[in-house]
């Protein structure tokens, strides 16, 4: 099984599903059927989105698994909630050091659980 290419090879449009067919029974229907948002992502984004997902939606797991910054997996984010069609939501100033406030709590919380080291602890919260 490929893929379902979305976009039109020969002109760049977005391509429409018109048929589906059961492997099994042999069953086709024929229409016009959505493919659903997350069919607009490049394999990149997809490939993201998912690591993301199995990150649990934390951002600093996301970042230390792909081995880049905290910055660099947050445009990541940006740029796949953008492919989706939805506005990126900028942070005031109070939610952001009360994200960066849970960030260090979260880290201290881990070196104290033993499941990060002091060092580990340091370079983590250098980044906050």
């Amino acid at each position: 099984m490929y893929p379902v290419p979305t976009i039109c090879p020969v002109c760049g449009d977005t391509m429409a599903v018109t048929r589906l067919q059961c492997p099994h029974c042999d069953t086709t229907l024929e229409g016009r059927f959505a493919l659903g948002r997350f069919h607009q992502l490049s394999p990149e984004q997809l490939s993201f989105a998912e690591l993301f997902l199995r990150c649990e939606g934390k951002l600093s797991w996301a970042a230390e698994e792909l081995g880049v910054s905290y910055p660099t997996v947050r445009a990541r984010l940006d740029d796949v909630i953008r492919a989706l069609g939805y506005e990126v939501r900028q942070e005031t100033p109070a939610e952001e050091k009360q994200r960066r406030a849970g960030r260090r709590q979260a880290i201290l919380n881990d070196l104290a659980a033993g499941t990060i080291s002091a060092e580990e602890a340091a370079e983590l919260l250098k980044k906050v």
